[in-house]
């Protein structure tokens, strides 16, 4: 959430900026107004508590019940007003540095830079996945519904190569792997500000058990540090996280419906980073390198686009998105994102720092997440990119060694032993 003392500070900031992201800036004219009442009866709450006391140590008892009766009004009262006030600020997203480009959506994306040569389309990767029996959606969808599937022989090799690369590639620069935990409480949730700006849509609830499935493996990573205080020099603090993540994907229609590009159940390999605030615009350069840099060495077609102020996520002051050439479609589509939540999220679940051991606690750390591979998406792009006139799928060098084989020909799969 934002800081309320900000927000109170620099009213005329605030509106500007949610008013950037195509948002009413009177949603900051109705926080301030119940922030007010707030400030007000907190303030005549803890005078009546001061006075209560007082007149206990004086065994002033006829006035202290009266006082009694007065003061639970106002903590009933107070109780309301609180409620109010914190469902007002959850609604307020993060605010975009002043540099982000301002647009209305994704149109609007200013791209910063393209990497490698388009290629042409030859067989899209659904009928290429049926022909070398890597996929299986007919099944799936009696078994689960739509937007599942089951991924087959050499894909299901291809996949765990895709994360190991990945994981070999990060931990050298300084990655904790981590495999974090698929559910989350709703209050957790919430602090990470995944609950708010219509995101709850996107969610998978239990209600039997008070549970959440995840979205993405930040989601559980983030809190891993809930309530702690790092020292300044231990920032950043990394993790490379795996994780099979759950959307609904409420609205998407369409082609992207029918295959494994929009999903309800996905794998992906995620970066966090717990920076310090003012090396966190360094840190977010330094994630998004790593993005590239996996998706160089996968020999992928792909561009950096900046995202606009009304495309931004919800927790998000500044973002990127990576976006591989899909030829089937003959554009580019996303395949991850790379964000700075500069301390929205940190404050939610209380991650703070201190400049040394015993010294005062400073401020709020800066959380930032990062894509390493979506997997599926990835798989998806090789299978486009890396096809030939014949109806194979060459290996991307760099993964040839995680899987034994060169290329996914028509024979049946029969182990790594068997004939390629």
């Amino acid at each position: 959430m934002l800081d309320a003392k900000l927000l109170r500070e620099n009213p005329d900031e605030a509106r500007a900026a949610l008013a950037r992201r195509g948002r009413n800036p009177k949603e900051i004219d109705s926080f301030l107004e119940v922030d007010g009442r707030w400030r007000a009866l907190s303030q005549r709450f803890d005078e009546a508590r001061r006075e209560l006391k007082e007149l206990s140590l004086a065994r002033a008892i006829e006035k202290a019940k009266v006082l009694k009766v007065s003061l639970k009004s106002i903590e009933e009262e107070l109780s309301l007003v609180t409620t109010e006030r914190d469902n007002l600020l959850s609604q307020l997203p993060n605010m975009p540095f002043a540099e982000v480009p301002s647009g209305k959506d994704d149109s609007e994306n200013p791209v910063l830079r393209t990497v490698g040569t388009p290629g042409e389309l030859k067989v899209d990767y659904l009928t290429l996945a049926r022909n070398l029996d890597l996929l299986d959606v007919e099944r799936s969808a009696t078994v689960s519904g739509s937007r599942f599937s089951y991924l087959k022989n050499e894909l299901v090799l291809l996949e765990f190569g895709l994360i190991r690369f990945a994981l070999d590639l990060l931990l050298p620069h300084g990655f904790t792997p981590i495999i974090p935990p698929q559910m989350i409480r709703p209050e957790v949730y919430r602090g990470m500000g995944r609950l708010s700006g219509g995101q709850e849509e996107e969610r998978y609830f239990l209600a039997k058990d008070d549970l959440y499935l995840i979205g993405s493996a930040e989601h559980t990573m983030g809190p891993y540090h809930a309530g702690d205080v790092f020292l300044a020099k231990d920032l950043p603090r990394r993790y490379v996280g795996f994780s099979t993540c759950f959307r609904r994907e409420a609205g998407s229609y369409g082609k992207d419906t029918k295959g494994i590009l929009r999903v309800h159940q996905f794998d992906k390999v995620e970066m966090f980073s717990f920076a310090h605030p003012e090396k966190s615009g360094e840190e977010h350069q330094f994630l998004l390198a790593r993005q590239e840099e996996l998706h160089q060495k996968l020999g992928l077609p792909y561009r950096i686009v900046e995202i606009c102020t009304g495309d931004l996520g919800f927790t998000d002051a500044k973002a990127y998105d990576t976006e591989v050439w899909l030829p089937s479609e003959g554009r580019y589509r996303e395949t991850g994102s790379c964000s700075n939540t500069t301390d929205f999220q940190a404050r939610g679940i209380d991650v703070r720092y201190r400049d040394e051991a015993q010294g005062p606690i400073k401020g709020f750390a800066h959380l930032l997440n990062a894509t390493g591979l979506a997997i599926g998406r990835t798989l998806i792009m090789i299978m486009e990119n890396y096809q030939t006139e014949t109806g194979t799928i060459l290996v991307p060098e760099v993964l040839i060694p995680y899987v034994g084989f060169k290329e996914i020909t028509t024979t049946k799969f029969k182990g790594l032993g068997g004939d390629r």
